[in-house]
This record gives structure tokens, sequence and C-alpha cells, in this order.
């Protein structure tokens, strides 16, 4: 008992700091709360110290790829601020459709939608964001509105990885895969409207305003969700990726001709606009795909170097030939001619990192097209251009650094453990009690659990490598179907995306906002809860439908 009350004691005081009165920074918070983890597992589950603070230097080290990919986030999103890019997409979206229920539909949902098919990384946010927030929307309702919907397509994420990887260590048959995929996106083409109309409300201060919308917003949720659920049975790879691309076509035509759309006001950070203005003048389509370049050309670098067909995936994530360097006792740094970095044998133990420079969304895509965004517009953009782009990343920087370094170091102190119950890792603990707590009544509680390991890690991926042994494991004592569980599972994880510390801190840094984490935790955590009994509900009428 005493174990499992320190399991839990980083995570409230985490939380604890994040959502009192007065919150402490995600900055303090978060390497505040790692320190209190790694005294817990040190100094209570008496874990090898080496061990320990091998996972220390991997966990410092893993922070480089949320950092590099915010940091390429923010540089592509100053690079089409300073050329103009930005104001052209500005005009050109309000040429499409002035209506802000529209313009969040296309960019918040099914662009985002898109992205996450092809990306995953936290990227779909990345982009999305400062679009919205150069229409006009107030930064942290956008900063709400984005982590909210980057849910529903997350459960199959950058080309089925959290599927058909994420299961993986459970060797399941593939019919069994199959089955976990469609009922999952079976359960979230289910809560998608409610989840895409709480998203809204986050954003849109007058309810009156959606419901005036409504039928062009089921229209759009279900241009997504409807192919996803379809192409789920016949694979995990592209149900977002090519949902999220018919759901966007299909959206930008419903907006173009107005098909449910009625006049509302816009919700900005200074001002209202009635959609009720004289429409915006039609911008020459040559401008347009030259300004569009860095949200096309994000997404062609994106798909060339996702499809494994293609080679360039493992072109950029080939570890050999690579250069060895012994660093002594810090282990042996490796680098590929692929720019793969690792480093083996942390402190002469089994703990390892690898950071693929390449593969990882940070040069590619976003510093290359930032920087290609400069060369197309250099002759109307003003000198120094990249000078001043980088400047002004640097800055940005600055506030995330130290968050996501105690962030990272805090997920490995959660995650250390090995397989036995005794000295399992904190996070299996608090998982295992959870299950205890809710006994027979698991299913309704399933997708928190998956949404816990999104919470810890960032990823719907790792949350299902995590806790999908685990849930498996319940299920078969409860004797309830495998495939529903762990279909909550990965509903579960990616609905802990909005939650997501990692997440939180990576918006936040993009669009400026300063200490506001905590807001924002206090109101997707809301949202989730409702996802969850959504999803729960969802999956005791599907164990019902496959008992009887």
């Amino acid at each position: 008992m005493m174990n499992l009350a320190f399991s839990y004691l980083p995570l409230i005081l985490l939380i604890t700091l994040m959502v009192k009165k007065n919150p402490m920074p995600s900055s303090k918070a978060l390497p505040l709360s790692a320190l209190v983890a790694y005294i817990v597992v040190l100094l209570v589950f008496k874990q090898d110290a080496r061990l320990v603070n091998a996972n220390v230097i991997s966990g410092a080290l893993l922070a480089l790829t949320p950092l590099s990919i915010i940091a390429g986030a923010i540089f592509l999103f100053k690079c089409m601020e300073i050329t103009g890019a930005l104001a052209i997409l500005r005009k050109s979206l309000d040429g499409v459709s002035e209506n802000p229920v529209a313009q969040l539909m296309i960019v918040g949902w099914a662009f985002m939608f898109l992205i996450e098919g092809a990306s995953g990384f936290g990227t779909p946010a990345a982009i999305a964001a400062p679009i919205l927030y150069s229409l006009g929307f107030p930064a942290l309702r956008v900063a709400l509105f984005c982590l909210v919907l980057n849910t529903i397509p997350v459960t199959f994420g950058a080309m089925g990885t959290p599927v058909w990887f994420g299961l993986s260590l459970l060797q399941l048959p593939q019919e069994s895969v199959r089955e976990i995929a469609q009922q999952a996106a079976l359960i979230n083409t289910i809560a998608a409207p409610v989840i895409v109309i709480l998203a809204l409300r986050l954003v849109v201060s007058d309810a009156a305003d959606i419901k005036k919308n409504l039928l062009f917003i089921l229209l759009s949720t279900c241009a997504c969700t409807l192919p996803y659920l379809g192409l789920s049975y016949f694979g995990v790879e592209f149900p977002s990726l090519l949902g999220g691309l018919i759901g966007l076509i299909i959206t930008l035509l419903l907006a173009k001709y107005k098909i449910g759309i009625e006049a509302v006001n816009r919700p900005t950070a200074n001002r209202t606009v009635s959609t009720e203005q004289a429409p915006a003048k039609t911008v020459p389509l040559k401008t347009l795909i030259k300004a569009a370049f860095p949200l096309w050309g994000t997404v062609l670098l994106l798909v060339l170097t996702r499809l494994p067909e293609l080679g360039l995936k493992a072109l950029l994530q080939a570890t050999e030939p690579a250069l060895h360097i012994s660093l002594g006792f810090l282990g042996t740094f490796h680098i590929s001619t692929s720019l793969v970095a690792s480093l083996t044998d942390i402190l002469n133990t089994a703990v390892t990192w690898k950071h693929s420079v390449l593969y990882i969304p940070s040069i590619i895509p976003f510093a290359v097209t930032g920087s290609v965004t400069l060369w197309l517009f250099r002759q109307q953009a003003e000198p120094n251009t990249l000078k001043t782009a980088g400047q002004q990343t640097l800055a940005r920087m600055r506030t995330p650094f130290f968050a996501m370094l105690g962030a990272l170091i805090f997920v490995n102190m959660m995650m250390l453990g090995d397989s036995s119950g005794q000295n399992s890792a904190a996070v299996a603990k608090i998982g295992h009690h959870l299950a205890q707590i809710t006994g027979e009544n698991w299913t309704f509680f399933a997708p928190l659990l998956g949404a816990l390991g999104s919470f810890f890690s960032g990823s719907a991926t790792i949350s299902n490598l995590t806790f999908a042994g685990i849930q498996t494991t319940i299920a078969e004592q409860l004797s309830l179907p495998l495939t529903t569980i762990l279909a909550l599972q990965s509903v579960g994880a990616a609905m802990g995306n909005m939650v997501c510390i990692n997440n939180i801190v990576a918006v936040t840094a993009i669009l400026g906002l300063q200490n506001r984490d905590g807001d924002i935790l206090k109101s997707t955590v809301v949202v989730m809860v409702v996802f969850s009994f959504i999803a729960g509900c969802l999956g005791v009428l599907l164990v019902n439908l496959f008992a009887t």
C-alpha cells in the first residue's frame, strides 16, 4: 500500500501544482515533479542507482524530439508570417468562407485530421494553431480547440503506428488487430459529433452560432469519420490520412457553397466581425498556390517520408553505416550517415537513446519548407528574414525548454520498472490499482487507462505499448472480450492527447502563451471525461453484443 501511495505522489503533485488557484508554470512544475519522482524511484522503490540515473540522461536526451519539433513549427510559422504568406492564406480562407465555424472546421478539424494521418508527433496542432490564430481567433481558445480535436485521428496516427506497432508486443492474430481497429474507429465515429461540438464551444462564445451551423458541422465531421470508419475494415495505415483528405475536400466544398452555413459573429482577441459583410476578394490561384506552399509542401514531404514503399522512410531511419565513439562510462555514441544519433549502454546499463534527426518532423519538413518559403518570397520580404525568423524562434524556445526537459525525465521515472508485480513501474501500479477499484465495471473505465498512458508519455503508441499488456491481463481475469478492451485502450490513448502535458506545452509555446498550461489542463480534462464516458458506454454495449 505504501508503494502504491508513493506511485501516485508525483502525479498528484504535478496536477496540484498546475491546476491550483495560482498555478505554477509547467517550466517549474514539471522539473519539480520529476525530482520527486526521481527520489521516490531511488529511495522508496530502491531501483538501482545506475539504472535510475541512466534513465534521467535518456529522458533529458529524449526531450530533443519534442523540442526540435516545436522549434521547427515555430520557425515555419514565423517564415509564413514574415513573408506575408500567412496573410494571403487568411484572405483566401475568407474567400472560401468568412464564417468562423467553417474556418474552424476546415483548419482545426479536417486539415488536422489529414496531418495526423501523415505525421503524428504533435504536428497537427503545431501547424493548425498558428493559422487559426492568424485568422483572429484568441490564442488560448485556439490552443484548447486544437488539443481537443487532435484526438480522434490519433487512434491510427501516422500511418497506423499506434495500432500495428503499439499493440505489437501482444503478438495478436491479424484478424484480432483488424477487429480492434474497427471497434476503435466505430467508437470514435459515434463520439466525434459530440467532441467536435464541445471543441467548438470552447472557441465560439455564443452557443446559438453553433446551432445555426449544426448541419454543416455534422456534415464536415462525418466527411472525415465515415471514410475513416470504412477504411478501418481494409487496414490500419490509411484511415486517418485518407479520411482527413476526403473530409478536407468535402468540407471545403460545403463551405464554398454555404451548405448548412448561416451567418454568425467571429470571436477574436480584439474585435467581433460579422460574416454578413461583403465577401472578400478572390486571391489569384497562382498567388494562393505560392502562399500555401508551406502547407502543401509540408504535407507532401510528410507523405513522401512516411510511405514505406517509397524507401525514404527506411533511408532516413537507417542506423548503418555509422561512426561509433566511446564516451567512457557515459556509453557509446553512434551517428549514421542518415544522421540517426544514438547513445547505447548509458552508464553501463541497457538504457539507450535514439534521435532520427532527419525523420523527426523538424528539419524535414518544417525547416525545409520554411526556408524555401523565405526564398519564394525573397523579393517581397524584408532583408535578413532568415536571421529574423531564427532569432524569433529561439526567443520562443526559452519557456518550453525546461518544461520539456522535466516532462521527459518525469515520464522515464514514472515508467521505470520491470515486469514483476513487486518492482513494476509506478504507472503499472496505478493501472492495476484502478482495475482493482473498478472490478467488473472495468469496461467503462478502460479508456481512462489508455488516456493515463498518453498523459504521461505524450504518445498513443507508447500508451498502447505500456498498457496493452495490463488491459489484456484484466480482460482475461474478468472474461471480457479482448478486442473490445484493446479498442477502448486505443481510443483512450488517443483522447489522452488533449491532456498530455507535452502537447499542452508545445501548443502554448507555438502560440506564445505564458503560464496558461494549468488553465488549459482544467478545460481539456472536462472534455476528456465526457469523451471517456461516451467511449465507456459504447464499450459496454460492444461487450454485451459480443457476449450474446
